[in-house]
């Protein structure tokens, strides 16, 4: 099957590449980022700092180091604002120059999260419509097997309703308890790093109207409360 969804920890995939969901500067993030990085080693970040930044909807590539997988593709999402500023378009992007580069290097199978759905804010479904078009058009023309791995409650149950029979490979309590962990990493951070967090959004930002900050920050209104000060590079990653 060229096309599979899945429920599964990304970093236990065993493809030719693994896609991440990368900060727009060479820095650890949260969430699959994180993940990705204390799977693969001290190595990936050393790799991803040659690279230096990289705009929304592109993507890098790096070997792969201690993951089950030759290549780690880079590729840094869309902040969803309000679906007016190219957001659709950006997580084509991400999608298809992805897929650009695992040909160049001549991969056969590659795993991809749900680029933007966490913190990023873009609605799951839309997002899973956008990674299902982009995959569609390029198995016409190429042959790879490309994998959705999917991770959360709300994004399983999404993938069940369109595709019967999505595999699991995890359960929720696990989901749970590396959600928990991310989120004392998260404080952990912002613990470390006593900048402000308007400084710090910012410069993440850099590029995105103020006005529409709020829009993208509304989903973390109450963390933010309660930590007072949070940095973009670890709240807003997908």
């Amino acid at each position: 099957m060229p096309f599979e969804i899945v429920r599964n920890d990304i970093t236990n995939m065993q493809v030719d590449a693994i896609v991440n969901t990368a900060n727009p500067r060479p820095v650890i993030g949260a969430g699959t980022d994180s993940m990705i990085h204390k799977k693969a080693g001290p190595e990936l970040l050393a790799a991803r700092q040659k690279i230096g930044d990289i705009d929304r909807g592109c993507a890098a590539i790096t070997p792969a180091f201690n993951l089950h997988a030759k290549y780690v593709i880079h590729t840094v999402g869309p902040v969803w604002l309000d679906g007016e500023h190219n957001e659709s378009g950006q997580l084509h992007n991400c999608y298809s120059n992805s897929l650009k580069l695992a040909v160049e290097n001549k991969c056969k199978s590659i795993a991809f999260p749900l680029i933007s759905t966490g913190n990023y804010g873009f609605p799951k479904d839309q997002a899973l419509q956008i990674a299902i078009a982009v995959f569609s058009s390029f198995l016409l023309e190429h042959e790879m097997q490309i994998y959705l791995v999917v991770f959360d409650s709300a994004a399983y149950k999404l993938s069940e309703k369109l595709f019967h029979g999505v595999a699991s490979y995890i359960d929720e309590h696990f989901v749970d308890e590396c959600e928990k962990t991310a989120f004392t990493e998260n404080i952990r951070r912002v613990r470390r790093n006593r900048r402000p967090a308007k400084e710090m959004i910012c410069e993440d930002c850099a590029g995105i109207e103020s006005e529409f900050l709020s829009a993208a920050m509304a989903p973390m209104a109450a963390p933010m409360e309660s930590l007072k000060e949070l940095s973009l590079v670890d709240s807003l990653k997908a």
